[in-house]
């Protein structure tokens, strides 16, 4: 169903999809020693505190269009955090000249708000395995909006929020609205694939795989960097202090438990 901004449908109500995005990434780490693990884990967390990621969600509001009724947000100990943002209808602006065009976000500056009973929350997973010498941060992040505005508008600022080895994502639209006739809606825009509103320099960066389940408006797409750089997975050296041997098993590690991350099981 492509829309053009004369051709926008006529509801009997409210525009009451739910469209939810939730976007996972992964960071991956090579730590010899505890003491590498442990200062890992403390940069992590510094990184990626309950102030910043507040600062990301209310980022996330502003782009989808959503107006921040509260905010809940916590650091835990030993590690991790978390923030949750209720959000709901705003004050209605101009309408925007891009509604219904797939293209990586943000919106333009001026949207029609119309949204309630929505959410955007993160939590983040710093650990490591105590033996392998592999330590990984993940953050989950979930925006759920009710009305006309998607959240996959956001998706290409929370990617460029984090650093990011192995992402996944999925995006799946609820419920129904109804035409002026009373007709069913089950979804109000077209999407063939989540990369859709992913950029074409995006796209170069990753190995990818989609798994959609179109008659259910299910979209999943897995994510994985092509290039790989050891110095990028060492903490606080080089690898040009490491022998040959030592880059080579240290680089098999790392790419068995990217594999494993990516594909979603045990290789090893």
């Amino acid at each position: 169903m492509k829309l053009t901004q004369e051709q926008r449908i006529q509801l009997h109500e409210f525009n009451n999809l739910t469209k939810s995005l939730s976007f996972n990434m992964y960071d991956i780490c090579y730590t010899r020693t505890r003491e590498e693990r442990e200062a890992y884990i403390a940069y992590i967390d510094e990184q990626y505190n309950s102030e910043r990621l507040t600062s990301i969600l209310t980022t996330v509001a502003d782009i989808i269009g959503a107006h921040v009724l509260n905010v809940a947000k916590q650091d835990y100990v030993p590690q991790g955090a978390s923030v949750t943002v209720l959000v709901s209808e705003g004050p209605v602006v101009e309408v925007p000249t891009e509604s219904f065009e797939e293209s990586p976000g943000p919106l333009p500056d001026n949207v029609v708000l119309q949204l309630d009973k929505s959410h955007i929350t993160v939590h983040t997973y710093p650990e490591y395995h105590p033996n392998e010498g592999i330590s990984t941060f993940r953050a989950d992040i979930d925006v759920s909006t009710c009305g006309e505005i998607s959240p996959l508008k956001a998706l290409n600022y929370l990617i460029h929020s984090f650093d990011t080895d192995i992402m996944t994502i999925d995006y799946r639209v609820r419920g129904f609205t109804r035409d002026i006739n009373g007709h069913k809606l089950f979804i109000d825009h077209d999407i063939s694939s989540i990369q859709n509103y992913i950029p074409d320099e995006v796209l170069e960066q990753y190995q990818m795989i989609d798994v959609n389940v179109y008659q259910e408006h299910i979209f999943h797409t897995k994510c994985k960097l092509k290039a790989f750089d050891l110095n990028n997975y060492l903490f606080g050296y080089t690898k040009d202090s490491l022998s040959k041997e030592e880059q080579e098993e240290i680089t098999e590690r790392l790419t068995v438990e990217m594999d494993e991350i990516f594909y979603g099981k045990n290789i090893i």
